[in-house]
């Protein structure tokens, strides 16, 4: 997260926090590395209620293993704040876009999300060949994430874990 006193609030911090993005992305795609920026600030809505934005994203170089893709950037969103594509305006959502990884193994695919405050029964996971659709909802915390996986996958061979809000999920 970026320190507020580093970076100044709201517009300054996003802003320095691009400019350290520039500077970063080339020395990233040298080493293949990957980058990540997230922040929150507390909001109040137009009626009365507390809320709580979350943003960032993630950029990954060298990800890929064959030449073409090694050296192209994956940027992943992640949090709750999304612009609307019709006003351009960035609005708090009440569903949150968790943080993934997919991890490529030699036998199975591995995913895993940052879901704080999530356990294995507020899971709910469809796959539909290589799309895999993530919800979760406890209480007032609700995620949902569409992954589309680098190969087809087989849904009867789905298995996953989620603890301390991280879930891992395998499959083949």
């Amino acid at each position: 997260m970026t320190d507020r006193s580093q970076a100044g609030g709201g517009i300054e911090g996003v802003l320095h926090g691009l400019g350290d993005l520039v500077e970063k992305l080339g020395q990233l795609a040298e080493t293949g590395e990957q980058l990540k920026r997230s922040g929150q600030f507390d909001l109040q809505s137009d009626h009365g209620q507390d809320m709580k934005a979350v943003y960032g994203f993630s950029v990954r170089f060298g990800a890929g293993g064959d030449g073409a893709t090694a050296s192209e950037p994956k940027v992943e969103p992640f949090g709750n704040v999304r612009r609307d594509e019709q006003t351009g305006v960035s609005v708090v959502q009440e569903v949150t876009e968790p943080m993934i990884d997919v991890f490529d193994e030699q036998d199975h695919l591995k995913v895993v999300a940052e879901l704080p405050g999530i356990a294995d029964e507020d899971v709910k996971l469809e796959l539909d060949e290589d799309i895999l659709l993530l919800q979760a909802e406890r209480g007032a915390k609700k995620y949902r994430k569409e992954i589309l996986l680098p190969r087809v996958c087989d849904p009867n061979k789905l298995a996953y874990s989620c603890r301390n809000g991280i879930l891992e999920i395998r499959l083949t």
